[in-house]
């Protein structure tokens, strides 16, 4: 079976761009052709300008560069689908694939923001996810979602037949989080100037973070329980509200904001951290929930969306709008010594049955779906 896969949202450049769905494509090529069978091909449609390469994965490379969305999406709805009449399946790893299509067709859908909070998205992009997702999912012959949270969307919004969706949660890279030692983690604290007890949030600053609700529990601890609360992540949409809580309550000396943290760093900010927070009102999945498990550290996060599918039973899960639950879990997290180790021991344990082979096991399966292969 000859299998082509949509891969123009896989970045060529560390960065913003090289985290969330890149990581997705990346893993997918990495560890899905080694896993499927012997006689099963794979080619990689990319921009031009990608020079990324993988085993037993054959790139083919658009004759433009398709970095910019309008490049991009011209590419793939009217000249990447002539050259498709020679693949057995299409996989389409990001919302949309071509209307022009005849070969059978899955379709990866990591959440469904661009409905549930429109205003983050400019109109145009916001009207072309929304059609061309929703004509995709009915068109394709599987839909493979990240989560059941993401998958209980597509029914509910997009009137997507759950028995037509695969769900293939995603997986971390083991080689990278994982429990570091004292002397790397000192080192890394020491160069980053940070203290020995401190707190972490890892994300885009935007509404759906829900960090207004954070720092307003964060303000209702005793002044001896707030340890440095570092949020780590590049600036969304909306940010002031943030920056106006941290202002209102006096909290400039104790919260700070570095920017978007570089991927080769994050093991290292997850280590040192004390716990991590993560109030998340909305994702598709939450990584950063199971990377800051797989190294160790203690997890408090919200209840809802996909969040408990990742956290389950390792994690404290809040309800995210309710203040007086975040500040108690703040401060049980800043005295008690035995709940960290116990949340750690357990987020270890837990962050071990997400894997990349998991997925791509899964992710064949949908696969075999599709084109009745058994």
């Amino acid at each position: 079976m000859n299998i082509g896969l949509n891969a123009h949202l896989l970045s060529s450049q560390a960065g913003y761009r090289s985290a969330g769905i890149h990581g997705y494509i990346d893993h997918i090529l990495r560890h899905v052709p080694s896993i499927a069978p012997d006689d099963w091909q794979f080619t990689a449609m990319v921009g031009g300008a990608n020079t990324a390469g993988y085993d037993h994965v054959t790139m083919r490379r658009a004759i433009w560069d398709t970095e910019s969305p309008a490049k991009r999406i011209l590419w793939e709805q009217l000249l990447q689908p002539l050259h498709l009449g020679q693949y057995d399946l299409y996989h389409a790893m990001a919302f949309a694939g071509p209307l022009l299509l005849n070969t059978p067709m899955v379709v990866t859908v990591y959440d469904l923001t661009f409905i549930r909070y429109p205003e983050r998205l400019t109109t145009a992009r916001r009207r072309y996810l929304s059609a061309f997702t929703s004509l995709t999912c009915r068109r394709a012959k599987r839909v493979i979602a990240i989560s059941q949270s993401t998958a209980d969307d597509l029914t509910e919004l997009l009137d997507i037949p759950a028995d037509k969706i695969d769900i293939t949660p995603l997986g971390y890279d083991s080689s990278r989080f994982y429990p570091m030692g004292n002397d790397e983690i000192n080192a890394f604290r020491t160069k980053q100037d940070l203290p020995e007890r401190f707190w972490l949030f890892v994300g885009t600053l935007e509404p759906r973070k829900n960090l207004v609700t954070l720092l307003n529990a964060y303000a209702q601890l005793p002044e001896n329980e707030q340890l440095p609360l570092i949020l780590g992540g590049g600036k969304g949409w909306m940010v002031d509200d943030i920056f106006a809580t941290i202002e209102r309550h006096g909290l400039g000396d104790k919260v700070s904001h570095i920017g978007f943290i570089p991927t080769e760093d994050l093991p290292l900010w997850y280590n040192s951290a004390e716990i991590f927070v993560y109030p998340s009102v909305f994702e598709g999945f939450g990584l950063p929930v199971l990377e800051a498990m797989a190294c160790g550290t203690p997890v408090i996060t919200s209840n809802v969306s996909s969040l408990p599918e990742v956290a389950g039973h390792a994690g404290l899960t809040l309800p995210p709008d309710d203040i007086a639950s975040w500040t108690s879990a703040l401060s049980q997290a800043y005295h008690h010594q035995a709940w960290r180790d116990r949340t750690r021991a357990d987020g270890l344990v837990r962050a071990q049955e997400f894997t990349w082979e998991r997925t791509a096991r899964l992710t064949i399966e949908s696969y075999r779906k599709a084109i009745n292969v058994g």
